[in-house]
């Protein structure tokens, strides 16, 4: 059987109707009639049962519909492979991610780009904030979505994907827990737990001011990883930045999460090594924000 008379029939056997079958496969419906019939002579035997008012599957076309599905299912993954490959977004694409807001968003993007290209498998990896920029810059990762900013004249901008709310994490007894929300200012008060590494300056300034908008100075302590910022913070040891959706993810009793009234979001946005990019990236870059709902 040739290609298109698998679909005529399986379409006709999922419709069991004439009119529809050739408007789903955009044919005349005397073309879909005359392929039933060529095949019913070929096979010597009746697929389908038609009356004026109805059409079902015959015992030998209930068999046929159901060898031909399976082989229907390869023959699309097959054509899905070959268009891949003609497009360059074959083999394994290694993405990075920072937070897990992020790294739900690049999941559900890998499923989506999996199916439409099934010669191209997507691993993520997490990357640790005090060493933002490394492992794309090793050769590890061709494409990473994290916080900004991004000033790096070596790495290539995309799009912003989401924006996220700033907060403050307060610990629950602290002054600022039960308040509405604070104010940068209100930073001056405080000792500031920062995530330091090898980030550039720009981008620790952004997330851990070392001065208010009115230039009183910010006391701070650093650490390596995140998650022992949370452990200062629930400790007592000081306040930290972070985004409103992270406390989805890391709420403990131990620690408020507190609105800041006048700081900017944070935005989150795809970048790779400048001159890397691929057919391979663009289409799993156009699936994330297919899927963020970017639509600019």
């Amino acid at each position: 059987m040739e290609r298109h008379e698998i679909e005529a029939f399986l379409t006709l056997a999922e419709e069991l109707h004439f009119r529809r079958t050739s408007e789903r496969l955009g044919l005349a419906q005397g073309r879909v009639s005359q392929t039933i019939k060529k095949l019913e002579r070929r096979f010597g035997v009746a697929l389908f049962e038609r009356t004026s008012r109805h059409v079902a599957l015959t015992p030998a076309g209930r068999q046929l519909r159901d060898d031909l599905l399976p082989v229907q299912e390869q023959l699309r993954r097959a054509v899905d492979r070959v268009k891949a490959a003609g497009r360059g977004v074959t083999e394994v694409l290694h993405v990075g991610y920072s937070s897990p807001m992020v790294a739900e968003l690049l999941l559900k993007a890998a499923d989506v780009f999996r199916a439409r290209c099934p010669g191209c498998e997507v691993e993520i990896h997490e990357v640790q904030l005090f060493e933002s920029f490394g492992p794309i810059r090793s050769g590890r990762l061709h494409l990473q979505v994290s916080e900004g900013p991004v000033e790096e004249p070596d790495l290539t901008l995309g799009p912003v994907l989401f924006s996220e709310r700033r907060v403050l994490m307060v610990p629950a007894g602290h002054a600022f827990a039960g308040r509405a929300s604070v104010s940068l200012e209100d930073l001056a008060e405080t000792t500031l737990v920062a995530v330091e590494g090898d980030q550039p300056p720009y981008w620790v300034d952004r997330h851990y001011p070392r001065h208010t908008p009115a230039g009183r100075p910010i006391a701070r302590i650093s650490t390596t990883y995140w998650t022992e910022v949370l452990n200062l913070v629930g400790r007592g040891k000081g306040v930290s930045p972070a985004c409103e959706g992270a406390s989805r993810y890391y709420a403990r009793q131990d620690v408020a999460w507190v609105p800041f009234s006048d700081a900017e979001p944070i935005e989150y946005g795809a970048f790779w090594p400048t001159g890397t990019e691929n057919a391979r990236t663009r289409a799993f870059t156009d699936t994330v924000r297919e899927v963020a709902g970017v639509t600019t």
